[in-house]
């Protein structure tokens, strides 16, 4: 169980799972006062199911997907969000939407296709304060989203 502000979390091991992996935080930084779930999984604190990695992102599955595919892929470089990105981001902000495409790659919908969505601030949605882009597919996605 992990505890996230005010919500509780189950966390489900799978087979992709590294648990405690202490080369998974090289290039972290916490920057901001509070923890959340994602400042834990890239410390090692917490398991998740991993389905990649690289030196400056970490793409692992969300516990509780919308889609049959739904990644998380969040940066190493702790950002709270989008809505505080500055022209410093720019190459970081690129490369996660890379990395976004080689997870759809990996998870077999690359060419059927798939969604990326970063929810930004209170009213976008956005539940944890930690930049995170989601890659959803494995299904026909409906629009408007919500």
């Amino acid at each position: 169980l992990v505890v996230g502000g005010n919500q509780e979390t189950q966390v489900h091991e799978g087979a992709g799972n590294l648990g405690v992996d202490n080369d998974r935080h090289k290039g972290y930084s916490a920057t901001m006062a509070h923890d959340t779930v994602f400042d834990r999984i890239l410390r090692g604190e917490i398991p998740a199911d991993i389905v990649y990695e690289d030196e400056h992102c970490v793409a692992f599955r969300d516990v509780e997907p919308q889609a049959p595919v739904h990644v998380l892929v969040i940066p190493r470089q702790r950002l709270a969000g989008l809505q505080d990105a500055t022209d410093e981001h720019t190459e970081s902000l690129g490369h996660l939407l890379v990395a976004a495409r080689k997870v759809a790659a990996l998870e077999g919908i690359e060419t059927s296709g798939f969604r990326c969505v970063v929810n930004a601030g209170e009213d976008g949605g956005q539940q944890v304060p930690y930049l995170h882009v989601h890659v959803l597919g494995g299904r026909r996605l409906a629009w408007p989203p919500g």
